[in-house]
C-alpha cells in the first residue's frame, strides 16, 4: 500500500472513530475503511483532490426537473428532456437536477424503493448516461429514508436478507419530546415483524422508512450507490433531508455531530474516486443551522440557500428590501472551494424556517396570506412547543409574483424577470426549476388529482403543446423563456459572476436592493441593481463610487453611462446590471 493510501485510509477510520464513538462494532475501524475504498473501488492509482478548488464558474447553471416534467406519447420521458433541453436550452443551461428518477411509492420520487434502478417508465440507465454525457448531472441521493414497499424493508419484515437490520426503531416509551421534523404525522409507525411488533421511526411520512445508519452496513449500502451513480455520470450529488440522517432518543435528532462527520466521510469517499464530484446539502433549516453544513470547507461543497425565496418573495410583494438587504450582509463569503447554491423555485414550496428569525411572525403571517390570495396553499408543521405553523408555502412562483400585499397588478412578468436578475447576480451556482424557465402556473387540476399540496408547482407538460407556446413569439411562456435566457446568456460571459466573485451590499434605501461583484482576478466589476418596487425610483450614480475615467455600460439594455454623476430613472422591477468591463464570448 502506497504512503498515501494509507493516509486515506488513515483518515477514513478517524472518521469512522467519530462517527461510531459511541456504538459497539463487530468489525475494526481498519476493516470497514478497507471495505468502504473497496466498495467505492479507490486504490492506489487514486489522484488526490486539489485543496479548496472550485468545480465551477459563471458558466454554471442548473434547471431542476422531474424526469418526466416534459413528455411525447410513445417516446421515454428522459429522452423527451433531452430533447426539450438540446432545443430550448442549448448551450445557456449546461447542468440538470434530474429528480429522484428511481422506482418509488409516493412523495414523487423520494420514497425509494430500488436505488439502483432507473424507474422504467422514465427510461434507463443509458438515457441518464446520455444527459450526463452533454450537461453535468445532479442526482438525488434519498439517504435518510427509503420506501417502505422497498426488498430492503420487507426484509426487515421477514426479519433475514439485505436490509433486514436496515431501519431505525424506537420504543414509544422513549424520550421523543425534542424531535425536531416537518411533518405533523406521528414519528413512529407500528410494524409486525417476524420479531414481533416494532416501532421504525418516520422523519416524513409512514411510507419514508427511517435507515439507521449505527449499522455500518448502512453505509456501506450507500457508498456502493454512490459508485454506481458516478459511473453513470452524475457529478453532483444532492444529499436530500440528510440533517436527519441520525436520531438520538431524547435529542432533537437534527444537524448531530455525527451527521456532519458522515457528510465529510462520504465527501472524502467521492473526491478520492472523482476528484471534481460535487457534494450538495440540502437542508431546509434555519439560515444560522443551514451554513454549518460547509464545516472547514470538508463537508458539503454547496448548501441551498434557503432563505433566499422567502426574503427575496417577501421583498417584491411588500417594495422592501430591508429584510433581504439585512440577510445579505450577514452571509459570509463561501471561501474557496465551496459555494451557495441559490434558487427561489423548487418542487418543493417556499420554505419558512429559513425565515424563521429572520420576518417577524406578523410579517410572515402576511406573506402568507398574500400567497394564498394568489392560489397557493400552505403546509403545517408541529412545533417544539406543539403548535402548528406554517412550515412551506406551495405555489407556482409566476403566480406568486403577479402582485403585491395590496393585490394583484399589470407587474407580474415584470416583477418575475427581476427576481431572476436578482439571484443571477448573487455570489453563488444558480438553480432554475423548469417551470420557472417556463413560467408555468398553479396547477390546479393536478393538485384536485393528488390532494398533495406541493403538485400545485410540479405540472407535466405535453411537448408539443409546450413547443406551440414557446413557438408563439406573442405567448406568456415564449417570452418568459425568452427574457431568462438572455439573462442567462449574459451571466455566463462575465467573470463577475463567478460564484465565488468577491460580494458587497450597497446601501440604497428600502425601495433599491443592490450589491457589487469583482471578478477574482479584479479585472471586471459589476454593480447589480434592482428596483423592488411598483413605482419609479431614481438611482443616484454618483452613490455607488464608480469609478470615472473607465467606460461603464448596463449589461442588460446596453445604455451607456456617460456621465457617473448622473442619476438613472429605474422603472418599476427594472434590474441594471453595471460595468466597467463588458464579456461578450
Amino acid at each position: 500500500m502506497s504512503a498515501a493510501m494509507q493516509e486515506l485510509k488513515d483518515k477514513l477510520e478517524r472518521q469512522l472513530a467519530v462517527i461510531y464513538e459511541d456504538i459497539e462494532l463487530e468489525i475494526s475501524y481498519p476493516e470497514l475503511a478497507q471495505q468502504l475504498l473497496n466498495e467505492m473501488r479507490i486504490d492506489d492509482n487514486f489522484v488526490q483532490p486539489i485543496p479548496y478548488a472550485n468545480h465551477w464558474s459563471q458558466k454554471d447553471t442548473i434547471l431542476i426537473t422531474y424526469g418526466d416534467s416534459v413528455i411525447e406519447e410513445g417516446e421515454k420521458p428522459l429522452q423527451t428532456l433531452q430533447t426539450f433541453m438540446d432545443k430550448y436550452l442549448g448551450d445557456t443551461v449546461n447542468s440538470v437536477h434530474i429528480l429522484p428518477f428511481f422506482p418509488y411509492s409516493s412523495d414523487d420520487g423520494f420514497a425509494v424503493m430500488d436505488y439502483s434502478s432507473v424507474n422504467e417508465s422514465l427510461g434507463d440507465w443509458d438515457d441518464i448516461s446520455s444527459i450526463a454525457s452533454k450537461r453535468k448531472l445532479m442526482s438525488d441521493l434519498v439517504i435518510n429514508h427509503c420506501s417502505s414497499r422497498s426488498a430492503w424493508f420487507e426484509n426487515f419484515i421477514k426479519g433475514e436478507g439485505k436490509g433486514h437490520d436496515y431501519f431505525f426503531t424506537a420504543d414509544p416509551s422513549d424520550d421523543l419530546s425534542k424531535v425536531v421534523r416537518p411533518r405533523t404525522s406521528p414519528l413512529l409507525r407500528e410494524v409486525e415483524t417476524k420479531d414481533g411488533t416494532k416501532h421504525v421511526w418516520c422523519t416524513f411520512s409512514h411510507d419514508q422508512v427511517d435507515l439507521d445508519f449505527r449499522n455500518p452496513e448502512v453505509l456501506k449500502a450507500f457508498v456502493s450507490i454512490i459508485r454506481q451513480y458516478l459511473d453513470a455520470g452524475v457529478k453532483i450529488f444532492r444529499m436530500d433531508a440528510v440533517a436527519f440522517l441520525w436520531k438520538i432518543a431524547g435529542s432533537s435528532s437534527i444537524n448531530l455531530p455525527q451527521t456532519h462527520e458522515t457528510i465529510r466521510l462520504l465527501r472524502t469517499l467521492i473526491e478520492h474516486a472523482v476528484n471534481d464530484a460535487v457534494i450538495i446539502t440540502e437542508t431546509n433549516i434555519p439560515n444560522t443551522q443551514n451554513l454549518t453544513y460547509f464545516g472547514n470547507a470538508n463537508e458539503a461543497h454547496c448548501i441551498y440557500n434557503f432563505s433566499l425565496p422567502p426574503l427575496l418573495v417577501n421583498a417584491l410583494i411588500t417594495g422592501n428590501c430591508m429584510h433581504l438587504k439585512r440577510w445579505l450582509m450577514s452571509m459570509p463569503p463561501a471561501q474557496m472551494g465551496t459555494c451557495y447554491f441559490n434558487f427561489i423555485a423548487s418542487h418543493d414550496g417556499i420554505g419558512l424556517r429559513p425565515a424563521e428569525g429572520l420576518l417577524s411572525d406578523q410579517e410572515l403571517n402576511t406573506l402568507v396570506n398574500t400567497m394564498k390570495n394568489f392560489g397557493g396553499r400552505i403546509s403545517w408543521r408541529t412545533s417544539e412547543t406543539g403548535e402548528q405553523k406554517a412550515y412551506e408555502i406551495n405555489i407556482a412562483l409566476f403566480d406568486a409574483l403577479q402582485g403585491t400585499i395590496d393585490g394583484e397588478d399589470k407587474w407580474g412578468l415584470e416583477r418575475y424577470i427581476c427576481a431572476h436578475a436578482v439571484m443571477l447576480g448573487l455570489e453563488g451556482i444558480p438553480g432554475i426549476y423548469i417551470h420557472s424557465m417556463l413560467g408555468t402556473r398553479n396547477d390546479y387540476e393536478k393538485l384536485k388529482n393528488t390532494h398533495h399540496n406541493r403538485s400545485i408547482n410540479r405540472h407535466r407538460w405535453n411537448y408539443k403543446e409546450l413547443s406551440q407556446q414557446l413557438d408563439n413569439n406573442y405567448n406568456e411562456h415564449n417570452k418568459v423563456l425568452g427574457r431568462m435566457l438572455e439573462l442567462l446568456d449574459i451571466r455566463t460571459k462575465q467573470p463577475a459572476f463567478h460564484p465565488n466573485a468577491t460580494q458587497f451590499v450597497l446601501h440604497l434605501g428600502s425601495q433599491l436592493f443592490g450589491f457589487w461583484r469583482q471578478s477574482l482576478e479584479r479585472k471586471q466589476s459589476i454593480f447589480c441593481i434592482s428596483n423592488l418596487s411598483n413605482e419609479p425610483v431614481s438611482l443616484r450614480l454618483n452613490e455607488l463610487n464608480m469609478i470615472a475615467n473607465e467606460d461603464w455600460r448596463d449589461l442588460i439594455t446596453g445604455h451607456e453611462i456617460t456621465d457617473v454623476s448622473e442619476e438613472l430613472e429605474m422603472t418599476p422591477y427594472q434590474t441594471v446590471w453595471l460595468t466597467n468591463y463588458v464579456v461578450n464570448k
